[in-house]
């Protein structure tokens, strides 16, 4: 079992998640997050003013995945984000040791379906 992490443009969430849903991903947790890597920020104006801001907009996916499904959800997620410029995101699986499915109380790989 493991988390899979992505932070995506938000212009791209929607393409995203429709890719996850389109190879049977049942479930996932999106999320608004700013932050900051290789883009740095932005400047914007407001009223007129100019604004510099240190972090960008961004939507964060997590998909609580068995072993053999992670290559193809990052695929999934990969080929719905890329743009080819900087600031496409980043994605990032970790293992888990546990999951529980709260109503049922059923625990491991069980809990993800």
């Amino acid at each position: 079992m493991q988390l899979v992490t992505a932070v995506v443009q938000p212009a791209k969430a929607e393409a995203v998640t429709q890719a996850l849903q389109d190879l049977g991903v049942r479930g996932m947790t999106v999320s608004s997050v700013s932050g900051m890597g290789r883009q740095r920020g932005h400047t914007e104006t407001y009223r007129g003013a100019r604004i510099q801001t240190d972090t960008v907009d961004k939507v964060r996916i997590e998909v609580l995945a068995h072993d053999e499904d992670v290559d193809g959800i990052i695929g999934a997620i990969v080929a719905a984000a890329r743009t080819g410029d900087i600031g496409d995101g980043k994605i990032w699986a970790v293992p888990l040791t546990d999951v529980v499915r709260v109503r049922t109380g059923e625990r491991g790989p069980d809990a993800i379906d």
